[in-house]
């Protein structure tokens, strides 16, 4: 049904004025988050386009300023159940520290707080400016993994069809002319995020019907994707045939930057050519005798908003109130009693955490060789402290150590199902393979995510934040795995209840 004439004496402001008190509201209760979004902006050039969505999202809205005299904006409190939802998204994010989550929940309130001011009719003709500012949460490290070693097994096919040999070892591997690896910084991520991005803003502009957009957006995930796979191989010929002088260091991040610009600038080009003109439908000016829609009262306007902010308040003004009650003033202690003798140095391996508040190692000589023991406790966790996040990990970018590969393993260990995370882990001092996994309370998991999950019932239920990480590590040896397993397996069967008992006794302080 066409949309209502414009009557002359609609006057939006008032609405718009109260939508602002609104946004201001929200950034302010949310400071701490929204604050958190920009640092990632800051500290990664990832996510450094965050700093223009706004703008292009509000631009976007002034594009169609003329939609808010044909939708009147009108009180609409159906949207407060949807606002609900999202703050207690965040409530639950915050007591887990999922800050992803927390960043999504925050960024969701935004257009659900616009749709609540606008009423439904504006809202959905605005559809896109207000859910563009999604793209703002810094959101895409989780697809790094799996695109180092996409482009890992795309480079080295490349270089097998050229009939060049390569000896590969994870996502390391060595060819006649000298050695190379994909590290974070050539997984594509950035080029995927911005594309992504740029994408879904051209096809929004650039088509009117949802097939060309969805076909465009589609196109904009494949692409980069495989294009990175042929930068990253065009960076090892370059290389290769310049005898290791060139693109071996910051230019090959130069020519990657410039190779993904030149295939953006053709999939736009070649995307021009399906371009759709016809512009959206305007409505017609008011017609003599016909009803024109009747703006909102202001005093409407003004209980929602109340009613918004304070909906809105409730959840920072919970995670507060839970913070100080699950708050443990007392330091843990770890203290682990092993029947076992020390074992003779055979790795310098540390996992890379954030700095613990307890924390112990141990080198002990098992029935079939020596194992490793890390245990990291942590208690009144946060953002630079935590269990569980990405910064976490068994070695890092810049480690003498790498992981080579991993994986999760269910294992039978005292009576019990018990699950882990294996990786094997290549290093100056040779090799090791490292069963790791978490508490939290009295469960544990190998699961990062259901480790969150049982942070955040913790906390939710005033039962404090304690958990720890723990690793066992043993020398690897090429292609005998098995044996590495058995040594780790036969460990655990006798020494997993001291482990355990260690871990309590520290989180009954």
């Amino acid at each position: 049904m066409p949309p209502a004439s414009v009557s002359a004496t609609n006057k939006p402001l008032p609405a718009l004025l109260f939508t602002a008190l609104v946004m201001a509201a929200l950034f302010a209760l949310y400071f701490n988050t929204a604050s958190s979004i920009v640092a990632l902006w800051n500290s990664s050039e990832t996510f450094a386009h965050g700093y223009v969505i706004l703008p292009i999202s509000l631009w976007l809205i002034w594009r169609r300023r003329a939609n808010f005299l044909v939708y009147p904006p009108r009180p609409f409190w159906p949207a407060l159940l949807a606002l609900a939802l999202a703050g207690a998204a965040w409530l639950v994010a915050r007591m887990g520290e999922v800050q992803v989550v927390m960043q999504y929940a925050f960024a969701t309130m935004l257009p659900l707080a616009a749709l609540a001011m606008f009423g439904l009719a504006l809202a959905r003709s605005l559809a896109f400016p207000l859910l563009f500012v999604l793209f703002a949460v810094p959101f895409g490290e989780v697809f790094i993994d799996p695109l180092i070693s996409f482009t890992a097994d795309f480079t080295v096919w490349c270089l097998h069809v050229i009939g060049m040999p390569v000896l590969r070892n994870g996502t390391h591997f060595e060819i006649p002319s000298g050695s190379w690896s994909v590290v974070e910084a050539c997984s594509g991520v950035r080029y995927l995020i911005s594309s992504i991005t740029l994408g879904c803003l051209y096809g929004y502009l650039t088509y009117r019907t949802w097939g060309r957009r969805l076909l465009f957006v589609g196109l904009s995930i494949v692409v980069p994707v495989i294009a990175n796979g042929l930068r990253a191989f065009m960076i090892v010929m370059i290389g290769h045939y310049s005898g290791m002088t060139l693109a071996v260091g910051v230019d090959h991040l130069i020519y990657g930057w410039l190779f993904f610009g030149l295939v953006m600038l053709l999939m736009f080009w070649i995307g021009g050519y399906w371009h759709q003109d016809q512009p959206d439908p305007v409505a017609a000016p008011a017609v003599a005798g016909q009803p024109a829609v009747q703006q909102a009262s202001a005093k409407s306007h003004a209980t929602l908003a109340g009613a918004v902010i304070a909906l809105a308040a409730l959840w920072p003004a919970w995670a507060a109130w839970s913070d100080g009650a699950n708050h443990n003033p007392h330091a843990p202690g770890l203290a682990l009693d092993l029947p076992l003798p020390p074992a003779a140095p055979f790795t310098r391996w540390e996992p890379r955490y954030t700095p613990p508040d307890a924390s112990l190692a141990r080198l002990l000589q098992a029935d079939g060789g020596p194992v490793a023991v890390h245990m990291l406790f942590y208690r009144n966790q946060r953002n630079d402290k935590a269990l569980i996040t990405s910064s976490n990990g068994l070695t890092g970018e810049k480690d003498p150590y790498h992981t080579v590969d991993a994986e999760r393993r269910n294992e039978q260990i005292a009576g019990r199902q018990f699950a882990v995370r294996e990786a094997h882990i290549s290093g100056p001092d040779g090799d090791l393979l490292v069963w790791h996994w978490l508490r939290v309370g009295s469960h544990a998991t190998a699961n990062n995510y259901e480790g969150k999950l049982w942070q955040a019932w913790r906390k939710l239920s005033v039962q404090g934040d304690d958990g720890a990480a723990i690793m066992v590590a043993t020398p690897l040896q090429p292609k005998n795995a098995e044996a590495a397993r058995t040594v780790l397996r036969n460990f655990l069967q006798g020494q997993l209840p001291a482990i355990d008992a260690a871990y309590d006794s520290a989180s009954r302080k």
